[in-house]
């Protein structure tokens, strides 16, 4: 039990020292993952005009096509009114050529809103593109500093991820799990040792029976204020 403790209790302190090398990166990865949503928001924004835009292009097109036909009918029904022979072929040609006029009307007043929206997509289009640039720019200077960060400390993180792997592979199944839940709820410190007669994750006292019991190494002992696993001062000086 004395190692289980020592193990876990040196696996805190490398994910201290983890954690520290996190911190000096600050809220940059935040403000990165944050700056590159925003940035996919405006181009699928962009994205989604523009394929807007087109399908009004061809829709436009289409009716126009339909319209010359419209108007090659209307020619046509035109001609075939010198040719009657009875009113009631004239009515039928008459109601023809005010059908495919309306119908000419209705795409034509179609086009016009269809042109409208292209208009106002490509205006939209182009408000966009340069807040999209300003994001970009930011990111770039972001990621830069970022960058120089974790460079400055890979070595470093290197290193003790290293040692972290080794330290993980040597933890039973059951203490990394309660290690890694209390670490979760507790925002990084899992195993605290006794301090002055207190948790030194929470500062409450631990009784002194609880105290003795610690010491001798021999059982997995929890706080019984902030649930972290507690380890004797043996085991935190010697580590």
């Amino acid at each position: 039990m004395y190692d289980r403790l020592k193990i876990l209790y040196r696996l805190q302190l490398l994910d201290d020292q983890l954690d520290e090398l996190e911190e000096l990166r600050g809220d940059l990865p935040n403000i990165v993952k944050e700056l590159e949503n925003k940035i996919k928001s405006l181009n699928d924004e962009i994205v989604n005009k523009e394929k807007e835009q087109k399908e009004s292009v061809e829709k436009r097109s289409r009716n126009e096509e339909e319209i010359e036909v419209h108007k090659e009918n209307q020619k046509k029904f035109k001609t075939q009114l010198y040719q009657v022979r009875n009113n009631k072929e004239y009515d039928a040609l008459t109601k023809e050529i005010d059908h495919t006029e309306g119908q000419i009307t209705k795409l034509e007043t179609e086009n016009d809103t269809l042109a409208d929206l292209s208009k106002k997509l490509t205006v939209q289009i182009e408000e966009i593109k340069p807040s999209l640039d300003e994001l970009i720019s930011e990111l770039k200077e972001k990621e830069a500093d970022l960058k120089e960060i974790v460079k400055a400390n890979e070595k470093e993180e290197a290193k003790l991820q290293s040692e972290r792997k080794k330290i993980v592979e040597g933890v039973k199944k059951p203490d990394l799990s309660a290690y890694h839940r209390i670490r979760k709820a507790k925002k990084g410190t899992a195993v605290a040792t006794i301090r002055r007669s207190a948790c030194s994750g929470c500062n409450n006292i631990v009784p002194s029976q609880r105290q003795l019991e610690i010491r001798k190494n021999n059982k997995l002992f929890f706080c019984e204020y902030c649930g972290r696993i507690l380890v004797s001062t043996e085991i935190s000086e010697v580590e």
